[in-house]
């Protein structure tokens, strides 16, 4: 299986859920570059922006944000070009109310967040997964490693569900949706935001899943124990 987990909390805590998984770092902080160039802030360059004929970015988050309208602002090509990974966020504070995002960087109309989110975030971090080499080669690695044994991937958010829009999406979700064959296409008409009794149901999924990793990773450890013990009474 693939998990994901936030990167903030403890490394001791997630190696006690999972004690025989293999833990990757896949944000823009991640000390390991070939878990690095996952991350969404990483300037890959040359990526293309949607509805955008002859225009590229650095990176998907600079696709993102670039293409946010706010109350005072439009369009940022100098977001386009960003390829520090670092002041690509585009906030409220600074700019006022966001709008929607742009369809296209010379478009005139503008998308709600769910819609921008299929139409301009997934398929964009989709083209990377697919059209760079590096990356494309990780994800094989990930992929074969994960038959062998437990996969955690750590990000700074940990919503998995693209449909859920009350808070951000997790790009190692898409990860693991890439991986198991189930990433979403870029049809509004099969998908649509969840609603308040689907977030419910999805509060009480997760708080089984942890009960069932936390009871599973203490099984574990009992086993460990159990054949340490048969082994020091054999010898």
């Amino acid at each position: 299986m693939i998990y994901i987990e936030n990167k903030r909390r403890k490394l001791e805590k997630i190696k006690e859920e999972y004690p025989n998984a293999v833990i990757l770092d896949i944000t823009s902080n991640s000390a390991t570059r070939y878990a690095k160039i996952l991350s969404p802030f990483y300037p890959h360059k040359n990526i293309p922006i949607p509805f955008t004929d002859g225009l590229k970015a650095t990176c998907v988050e600079a696709v993102w944000q670039g293409l946010k309208v706010f109350e005072q602002a439009d369009v940022d090509f100098t977001t386009f070009k960003n390829d520090s990974m670092r002041d690509l966020k585009r906030t409220v504070r600074k700019y006022g109310i966001p709008k929607g995002h742009r369809k296209g960087a010379f478009g005139k109309e503008l998308l709600g967040y769910f819609d921008a989110r299929m139409l301009i975030y997934l398929p964009t971090y989709k083209w990377v997964l697919d059209n760079i080499p590096e990356v494309h080669h990780v994800i094989e690695r990930i992929k074969e490693q994960n038959k062998k044994q437990d996969i955690v991937l750590l990000d700074y958010n940990t919503n998995t569900d693209f449909r859920d829009i009350t808070r951000p999406l997790s790009h190692a979700g898409l990860v693991k949706l890439y991986i198991e064959g189930n990433y979403p296409t870029n049809d509004l008409g099969r998908y649509k935001p969840m609603s308040q009794e689907e977030l419910e149901q999805k509060k009480l999924d997760i708080k089984k899943q942890k009960q069932e990793i936390k009871k599973r990773a203490k099984m574990q450890q009992q086993g460990q124990v159990a054949d340490l013990f048969i082994t020091t009474k054999s010898n």
